[in-house]
């Protein structure tokens, strides 16, 4: 029994199991065909069954960095988390656009509101992303209570791909795409044996160890969601930040942004992933440290999680332990039943 001073995860799907329906869809940018459909084929073999949706195969018909228009992308969304059929959504890459598809969202009937109510008998499914995603994955934890999960994205397992904003770089290349594809899948389809997340190449910023629901993701996109309803604060929570392609003054100035806003306040302990290509990795510690260790909560940094190298899928939403001297995060319930 959890106690009232113990985390409380959100609401978690199934587990997956062969033979399942999964929805692939674009809420962001469009996505390369032939990544896509290696993608598409790795999760064929996993035993799944992708379902495609018209998000996915638009070329950028309104405008070049968007997959279709926004009522195209924000209808995909909400079909595919209205479908009975459906486990669970696996988006196919990032890009910029998620925080117009929340824009154009219509969340009527969907949100819980009590017995009676359409939203209170919609349960939960899988939805897995990074990147620009992160605005819709917290939506979900906000709008609906679910969990979901930080991962790599169908077209990632092609090897190629873009990250937010439509730059190249975000894919994935020989053994790191096979690392992050297994460690999803295992995830999915095994979540008990995914409840012991270990960072061997981590650096411990701030020892000790705290106790908190996972939350965070994408730097530049829990920014772009301050002052929206749809944005999770990091209040008794065990916070990953990552990004890719952002200079160090910005770094500096989105942490900045969220120390400011009090998005911080409560937290419990901060998992930083990777900040590819965002310059000198000696120049990023000490930005991470500076703004971040004054916080006085343990705290890692340089895990394997988010743009470039092996990925290994986190959690969100999960009630879970970070042991920052042992560079570890144990999820206290599986993340998926």
């Amino acid at each position: 029994m959890t106690s009232p001073q113990e985390p409380r995860s959100l609401a978690r799907a199934r587990a997956l199991r062969p033979g399942d329906r999964l929805a692939v869809l674009c809420v962001s940018g469009p996505v390369d065909p032939g990544p896509l459909a290696a993608g598409l084929d790795a999760l064929r073999c996993a035993g799944l069954d992708p379902i495609t949706y018209p998000s996915l195969t638009d070329p950028g018909t309104m405008r070049p960095y968007l997959a279709g228009d926004d009522a195209m992308r924000a209808g995909d969304l909400r079909a595919a988390l209205t479908d009975p059929g459906l486990a669970g959504i696996l988006f196919a890459r990032g890009g910029y656009g998620a925080q117009r598809t929340l824009e154009a969202m219509d969340w009527d009937g969907l949100e819980p509101g009590g017995p009676g109510t359409p939203g209170a008998c919609l349960p939960p499914k899988v939805l897995a992303g990074f990147s620009d995603v992160t605005a819709v994955l917290e939506a979900v934890a906000v709008r609906l209570g679910w969990a979901s999960l930080f991962s790599p994205m169908v077209a990632h397992f092609g090897g190629s791909g873009a990250g937010k904003s439509g730059r190249s770089g975000a894919g994935l290349r020989d053994g790191a795409a096979d690392y992050s594809l297994a460690s999803l899948l295992r995830t999915l389809m095994r979540p008990a044996e995914a409840t012991e997340i270990r960072y061997p190449r981590a650096v411990t910023v701030v020892p000790g160890t705290a106790r908190g629901i996972t939350v965070g993701g994408t730097l530049s996109l829990l920014v772009s969601s301050l002052g929206t309803g749809t944005s999770r604060p990091a209040r008794g929570g065990i916070l990953l930040l990552e990004d890719v392609g952002e200079e160090p003054y910005r770094i500096d100035r989105m942490l900045t942004q969220l120390r400011r806003s009090g998005y911080f306040d409560g937290v419990k302990g901060i998992v930083a992933g990777t900040f590819q290509g965002c310059g000198p990795p000696d120049l990023i510690h000490d930005i991470l440290a500076e703004r971040l260790g004054a916080l006085a909560v343990p705290m890692l940094a340089w895990a394997d999680v988010g743009h470039g190298g092996p990925f290994q899928t986190f959690p969100l939403g999960i009630a879970a332990e970070l042991d920052a001297g042992r560079a570890s995060v144990r999820l206290l319930d599986p993340p998926l039943t």
